[in-house]
């Protein structure tokens, strides 16, 4: 049996310290024999992050509709001019892809965690799901959850005039539709009174033409009335109803005279769900517009995965957002 008695004898019984600053406590120097000690560390993984689960942006057909809210917070024990600094973080609207079917909002969130720790808000918004509510709810839902955090930036202390809107797969088709409109139609009244506009724009391996999208290499149909594609635009088939698909193009939404958000794009080499094909046509056209667009091929990666988490891809995102947001 463990005696602490004999602790207790040899020691005196101290007074609790007020609360200092932590780097100024009192250092102990005990170190039992066997013990490694590791001097000289320091807190490199960014800020802290605080998560707001499940926030009522907007009620829609009946379903409430949520987002996740990351928000960096300086980490306990850094300097007092820091911890009493008022922060406001630029901030990430991320649209989290699933076919336009229902959204599990926390498929990336390591992703996001980092984003956090490098010190932006990012808010993991939900959509109607297609089967419930086709195209253009998605982007209007976008819309309306972006006007959401600027009516609420200081309760979440955002950074009103540095915002992004990224996506992933159909997320990142969402991401274009919202950023190319802004505040044009299609859109809704629901704080209208605030700009849905944004700073830049990522997308990542999203679709851009889906009539195109059989006519390149990929593991699925994309035009049956089942397809992804298909109950995106009112469960039809893609190929027979061309002015349906149209509306869904981000590029027929972009003109020369209309400024458009810079935009990042990222898609691997060996998409099996997107063909890589659907952002050549993006960036091409973009190009063609005299649009700011960067375009990254990751050349072996899949559909989000096989080269999509490290340092070098974060580095570009971190990049493009310190130039743009």
């Amino acid at each position: 049996m463990f005696d602490a008695k004999a602790v207790m004898e040899g020691r005196k019984l101290l007074d609790p310290i007020p609360t200092p600053v932590p780097a100024e406590f009192p250092h102990t120097d005990e170190v039992p024999e066997g013990c490694t000690v590791l001097k000289g560390l320091k807190d490199e993984w960014g800020y802290y992050v605080d998560i707001h689960q499940d926030v009522i942006y907007a009620e829609r057909d009946g379903r409430k509709l949520r987002m996740h809210i990351l928000e960096p917070r300086t980490h306990f024990g850094a300097p007092e001019a820091e911890e009493k600094a008022a922060h406001k973080w630029p901030c990430i609207a991320y649209i989290q892809g699933s076919a336009f079917h229902e959204q599990w909002l926390w498929n990336n969130i390591s992703r996001h965690i980092r984003m956090a720790e490098h010190g932006y808000i990012v808010a993991i918004i939900e959509y109607r799901p297609s089967e419930t509510a086709p195209f253009p709810a998605q982007m209007q839902d976008a819309k309306t959850a972006i006007r959401y955090l600027k009516k609420h930036a200081e309760a979440y202390h955002i950074d009103v005039e540095h915002m992004a809107v990224c996506g992933d797969s159909s997320g990142g088709h969402t991401a274009l539709m919202a950023g190319f409109t802004g505040d044009d139609a299609p859109d809704t009244d629901l704080y209208n009174e605030y700009s849905a506009k944004v700073n830049c724009i990522i997308d990542v391996y999203g679709p851009t033409v889906f009539s195109l999208m059989n006519y390149y290499d990929s593991s699925q149909n994309h035009y049956d009335p089942d397809s992804p594609e298909g109950f995106e635009i009112g469960h039809k088939n893609v190929l027979e109803n061309p002015e349906l698909a149209d509306a869904t193009i981000p590029m027929n939404y972009l003109s020369e005279e209309k400024p458009t958000p810079p935009l990042l794009i990222i898609h691997g080499g060996r998409d099996m769900l997107v063909p890589f094909n659907q952002s050549c046509q993006l960036y091409n056209y973009m190009k063609k517009m005299g649009k700011d667009v960067v375009f990254y091929k990751i050349d072996d990666a899949n559909h989000g995965c096989l080269g999509f988490d490290n340092d070098t891809i974060l580095g570009i995102v971190l990049d493009f957002l310190k130039e743009h947001i």
